[in-house]
């Protein structure tokens, strides 16, 4: 026994404070695994400070045997070291670090923890990591002997934010699993508490993920509801438009890894005026060479916008290529804020909501206080009489539509930070921006707001309990309900397609 023990301690040799029980660092060279088990438990709980080294070195081969050959660990034990390094981040001079430990314990939390959390609770001094060592101490603690302990622990995870505590706390409600009627009828207390806290962070999930699509519904409908108010045209390539402004931010990514690359975290700012103009230059030259020809002919407009949709698509395919491009978001936008407990909302979608709000406000303050907006408005309303008036009709069809196409190209650059970027993208929101034009009334802004709030929360709603196919036909039967109760969308436009 002595020749093991010094065998071992000269393997230690660069431990210069070694405070471990020798008895222990002898049981790790057993044959046993249960024995090796057994001291690793104990050299983690002691929570000296040569704890950690010693156990690292023992999974890293290099403690050895009496014959001098480094001590073998099978998975069994390996998982055990990893475990009891883990516990012993707990008592690290750095928060981060003693919180990402308690994360980590939580997922695999046993029995064996419990001396070494409660150590850990007594001396830890920061609320978070504190508040989580006392959730992960409960569940240690639930199969203890004493009735009063399971109680205090079940009482404790009434407060807890992971939805995987539910079941554990109805699990332990159950006569079978728990012989004391007092801590069952706390446990299914507690399961009530984490089961609506639960109820309202899904709720709150879904209404922001609800925001979110109806950002990118605004962005693609804003401009489509200038243009269909305008000049009454189907522009069934209006998705591609969107793709132009996605694949616009992708080239400005590729110029700034290839030339800037330190300032690469900028690319999506220089990106939003170069998909605008990308977007708006495409959408003159359709509205020039195409549509203005078609002006009157509804369904004739139809079929040539569709026509152009395709080419376009094959454009970006010989280009592009067929595959998906990869955008990376900047590190600004990486990430999430926790609102709180259960609740992270990403910063990209937190940035999309954010820049739907302000190009909302720029093309109103355009609309209601330019001289531009007023033309718009004028030939919306009554394209023959703001002829008559001076207003130069032709020009300003193409300048709505190129407005509106710059304002998809947006919708594009906003797209891309949080879906794939490929040729097909934009086919998944032209029927969609349709239904928000024509749900909040022709050439209304106010009312696509309103149709693509409506549509974008309650689909995330219908989704989460019909899935996504069923809450499509669910929100267009309703849409096609509305429309034949009222024609004219939530905001009635009286104008030149009222009156005629």
């Amino acid at each position: 026994m002595r020749h093991i023990f010094v065998t071992i301690l000269v393997a230690l040799s660069s431990f210069a404070h070694a405070a471990v029980d020798t008895r222990l660092l002898t049981q790790l060279a057993a044959e046993d695994s249960d024995e090796k088990i057994i001291a690793i438990q104990k050299i983690a709980q002691s929570a000296e400070p040569d704890a950690k080294s010693i156990l690292q070195s023992l999974a890293d081969g290099n403690l050895n045997d009496p014959d001098g050959q480094p001590i073998t660990i099978n998975n069994r034990v390996r998982r055990e070291i990893d475990g009891a390094l883990a516990v012993l981040k707990l008592f690290d001079p750095s928060a981060v670090v003693r919180l990402n430990s308690v994360k980590e314990i939580s997922t695999n939390v046993d029995a064996s923890m419990a001396p070494m959390l409660r150590k850990a609770i007594a001396q830890e001094s920061d609320v978070k990591v504190k508040a989580l060592l006392v959730e992960v101490y409960a569940l240690a603690t639930l199969k203890d002997p004493d009735k009063d302990i399971r109680l205090a622990a079940v009482t404790a995870l009434a407060t807890s934010a992971d939805p995987n505590n539910k079941s554990v706390l109805f699990e332990m409600s159950k006569p079978e699993n728990e012989a004391e009627t007092a801590v069952r009828m706390a446990a299914f207390r507690s399961y009530l508490q984490v089961k609506q806290r639960q109820t309202v962070v899904e709720n709150v999930g879904r209404v922001f993920s609800g925001l979110s699509l109806a950002s990118i519904l605004l962005l693609a409908a804003m401009g489509l509801a200038i243009t269909y108010g305008v000049m009454g045209v189907i522009n069934m390539a209006h998705g591609e438009l969107l793709m132009i402004g996605a694949y616009a931010t992708f080239g400005v990514q590729s110029i700034f890894r290839t030339f800037f690359p330190a300032q690469l975290d900028w690319y999506v700012p220089v990106a939003i005026p170069v998909a605008f103009l990308a977007a708006a230059a495409v959408g003159v030259v359709l509205e020039r060479t195409v549509i203005r020809w078609l002006y009157g002919r509804p369904l004739e407009t139809l079929l040539a916008t569709w026509g152009l949709s395709l080419i376009l698509i094959q454009a970006a395919r010989l280009i592009f290529g067929a595959q998906n491009v990869e955008l990376a978001n900047p590190s600004w936008m990486t990430g999430g804020v926790e609102v709180m407990p259960g609740i992270v909302l990403p910063l990209n979608r937190i940035f999309i909501i954010g820049f739907s709000l302000f190009v909302l406000t720029l093309v109103w303050v355009l609309m209601n206080k330019t001289r531009l907006g007023m033309f718009v408005r004028a030939v919306t309303q009554n394209r023959g009489m703001a002829g008559c008036v001076g207003v130069p009709t032709a020009r300003i069809d193409t300048v709505a539509f190129a407005l509106g196409a710059g304002i998809a190209g947006l919708g594009g650059v906003a797209l891309s930070q949080i879906a794939n970027v490929g040729p097909d993208m934009g086919q998944g929101y032209i029927v969609d921006s349709f239904m928000v034009v024509v749900l909040g009334g022709v050439g209304q802004l106010a009312g696509a707001v309103w149709a693509a709030l409506g549509l974008g929360v309650a689909t995330k709603f219908i989704e989460a309990g019909a899935g996504a196919v069923v809450a499509k036909i669910l929100v267009l039967v309703f849409i096609i309900i509305f429309i034949q109760k009222r024609p004219q969308g939530l905001f009635a436009l009286k104008g030149r397609f009222v009156e005629s």
